[in-house]
């Protein structure tokens, strides 16, 4: 069991990595909205604003899991508290 003081600085990195990770969030789903009427354009017959919210997004918050988890693997692994697989 680790000690106090490694699990406190483990539970705020875990904070720093969620809140990076959330701004890129907000970014991507409220950027493209707030800034859709400026993304002029056509791509495949469909404006180019809905093209990047129905396609990028998706991609985007699929890399932002997949980044967390390896985050969250690396901390675990560096504090030494990781389960067992």
């Amino acid at each position: 069991m680790p000690s106090d003081d490694v699990a406190k600085r483990r539970w705020r990195a875990s904070q720093r990595v969620t809140a990076a990770l959330l701004v890129v969030w907000f970014m991507v789903t409220f950027g493209t909205a707030f800034y859709a009427r400026e993304l002029s354009g056509a791509v495949s017959g469909w404006p180019f604003s809905f093209w990047v919210a129905a396609q990028g997004g998706p991609l985007v918050y699929l890399a932002l899991v997949v980044l967390y988890a390896r985050l969250m693997n690396r901390l675990d692994d560096r504090h030494g508290t990781r389960e067992g697989d």
